[in-house]
């Protein structure tokens, strides 16, 4: 009914509106209030898993990918140190090691390899526009592109291990996997290649001086290109969005201002109504599970210590301060834990429980992990 339509539609921009005021006055970041709210509102009956909603939540998703990967670029990585390289594939080995033991000792579900050390660089952009480029956010970016790809690699082969099962479908979707990203790969190569010796094509395609916003279509037809891409392949989108964004800064690096111009719509529009859906999707009510609380407290305690853990690599190159600076940015892969959580509990691969839990533990680690940040870089200005 067009009633409801209405108040929903409304009810989203309340919430889109509100957010960042709330956010300033509760010292909170603006993300987990956007949860917060949507699974308040969510509970009142002005928030509703209608399709139209949900379908508009999966490309805000999709765009907040898109987004984290405009922030790395391939050339930058390509130039790394072989140390650097050496530290940050100790690292992910030790996120990685880490997450073995802990469900080895703690008795979770198998996927939790998979969950624990997922790294998701989206909130990291959103800490790079609070306290700029400094070393450990720089470093955190690059190890966290790196880290992305392998996790969302994963989620790709997760979800087709999950719905598929291990067998001749898997082998397919590991193959084409494979495939694309050997093609992916040769076509970075070659456009590398091509620029080099046409620069003036990508200033060309996207001009220095445009008034007819060839920059940000020339962006939204590279994502749609690959988004279509994927989809005839039945990969995960999500990749698809994430090396989409890459192209920007690795291919137009004149156009320095772009992912900023992208991530102002994409922060002021679509990413919200992601994440007040997903509150919206979280049931008030699984609070009063028992246990869930002490559920998600320890999985939330689990993902920040083998991440504080393993960035001991960095002690010596960041210093302690700025190397747990590191290791605490990595501990808020909210959208990639939602999305695999949400794979995982609906093929049954994990019950309601750890479903509600690690929908609980995300926001958790948002909180904690923003608030922590913030205390320990005011502690580091004050002692200078």
């Amino acid at each position: 009914m067009i009633e409801d339509y209405i108040v929903l539609i409304a009810t989203i921009a309340f919430i889109v509106i509100l957010s960042p005021y709330i956010a300033k006055v509760t010292n909170v970041p603006t993300t987990p209030i956007e949860i917060i709210l949507g699974a308040i509102f969510g509970y009142a009956g002005f928030l509703y898993g209608e399709q139209h909603f949900e379908f508009i939540a999966e490309v805000g998703f999709i765009y907040l990918m898109f987004l984290a990967g405009t922030e790395i670029n391939i050339k930058t990585v390509m130039r790394i140190e072989r140390a650097l390289v050496k530290g940050i594939a100790l690292y992910l080995t030790a996120l990685y090691a880490l997450s073995v033991l802990a469900v080895w000792y703690f008795g979770f579900s198998l996927i939790f390899i998979v969950l624990l050390p997922l790294i998701s660089v989206g909130l990291v952009a959103a800490l790079t526009k609070e306290y700029g480029k400094t070393p450990w956010l720089t470093l955190s970016m690059t190890a966290g592109g790196i880290g992305e790809v392998i996790s969302i690699a994963l989620l790709t082969l997760s979800s087709a291990i999950l719905e598929f099962g291990v067998g001749f479908d898997l082998a397919r979707i590991i193959a084409t996997l494979v495939i694309f990203m050997f093609v992916i790969i040769l076509i970075f190569r070659l456009l590398q290649l091509f620029f080099w010796w046409f620069p003036q094509v990508s200033t060309a395609l996207m001009p220095h001086d445009d008034n007819k916003d060839k920059d940000i279509r020339l962006s939204m037809g590279i994502l749609l290109l690959l988004l279509v891409v994927m989809m005839y392949l039945h990969l995960e989108l999500a990749f698809a969005a994430f090396i989409a964004g890459m192209f920007i800064p690795t291919f137009f690096e004149h156009k320095d201002e772009l992912p900023e111009k992208l991530g102002s719509f994409g922060f002021g529009f679509l990413v919200p109504i992601f994440f007040i859906y997903i509150g919206s999707t979280f049931k008030l009510e699984a609070l009063m599970m028992p246990g869930l609380i002490e559920k998600a407290l320890l999985i939330t305690s689990v993902m920040i210590g083998i991440r504080v853990i393993a960035t001991q690599f960095f002690t010596t190159t960041l210093g302690w301060r700025n190397a747990l600076l590191h290791g605490l940015s990595h501990a808020m892969p909210l959208t990639l834990l939602i999305a695999l959580t949400t794979i995982a509990y609906n093929n049954k691969s994990i019950d309601e429980l750890h479903y509600y839990a690690l929908i609980l533990a995300s926001l958790f680690e948002v909180i904690l992990v923003m608030i922590a940040i913030k205390m320990i870089q005011k502690k580091a200005q004050n002692s200078i």
